[in-house]
């Protein structure tokens, strides 16, 4: 009997990567910031839903926020945790989850309660697929997909629960589905945004390294911080390295490891 984790995997290497490459782009920088933009400006159009745009700003802003952060902490000072394998929390991953479930939500506003509930959960289950992408690509870890989904998926929540105290928005579905399509216009399916460079140049710049850190530093630095244990002076067991360190990682001289190509 396999596990639900042995039956992901089969799952994932079951398809081809073209497959995953063609999913992981539904969740590209690219194609869902223009998206998560065009959502506030519907809202704004109305003046009974300006707020609820604010809101959406502010909800969504706050998790890109806490994603560029750590990836920013780990690429400019190697903020991360080895045990967990963890570099930054998969922006993929959560710009699904926070902007499919209201970009369907909105196409489905002229609809009933229960047409609105399952396009967001709709939205909800496309990101999961977009989390196993990243899996089945390399491209991050489990512990990073999970903490963008779970980070996705609180935006998202957060916003259509909070709504519902507000005016209703009620555009017609037909210009929402198009208007959403405009980015197919200047991104188009198997182009990803270079975001990962970017963030890596920002990161160089603000920690005045001459190179970002890897997932190489990071398991290359905790093995060597996972040593011979020393011995307190007072009687009694050994001390006991962290079962995860944060650790702010160094430099290592004439290290040139690839850089990675993730968001």
């Amino acid at each position: 009997m396999l596990s639900v984790h042995e039956l992901v995997w089969h799952l994932i290497f079951a398809l081809p990567p073209r497959f995953w490459l063609e999913v992981t782009w539904l969740g590209d920088f690219g194609l869902l910031l223009p998206a998560a933009l065009l959502i506030g400006l519907w809202l704004l159009v109305s003046r009974r839903t300006r707020g609820t745009a604010w809101l959406w700003a502010s909800l969504f802003g706050a998790a890109s926020a806490l994603v560029a952060a750590s990836k920013l902490a780990f690429l400019g000072w190697g903020i991360g945790s080895a045990r967990l394998d963890f570099t930054g929390i998969s922006g993929h991953t959560m710009l699904a989850a926070s902007v499919w479930p209201v970009a369907l939500w909105l196409v489905a506003a002229r609809a009933g309660h229960r047409w609105r509930v399952a396009a967001a959960v709709l939205g909800w289950l496309l990101s999961g697929v977009v989390g196993l992408s990243r899996l089945a690509l390399y491209a991050h870890s489990a512990s990073e997909v999970v903490s963008g989904l779970l980070l996705g998926m609180a935006a998202s929540a957060a916003f259509l629960a909070l709504q519902r105290r507000r005016p209703h928005p009620l555009p017609r579905a037909s210009l929402v589905l198009l208007t959403l399509l405009v980015p197919l216009a200047v991104h188009p399916p198997g182009h990803a945004a270079p975001m990962q460079g970017l963030l890596e140049r920002i990161a160089m710049r603000m920690a005045g390294v001459q190179r970002p850190f890897t997932r190489e530093d990071l398991h290359r630095l905790d093995a060597q911080a996972a040593g011979p244990v020393s011995r307190p002076d007072t009687a009694g067991a050994a001390s006991r390295v962290p079962s995860i360190r944060m650790m702010r990682l160094q430099p290592v001289a004439g290290h040139h490891a690839p850089l990675e190509r993730t968001c």
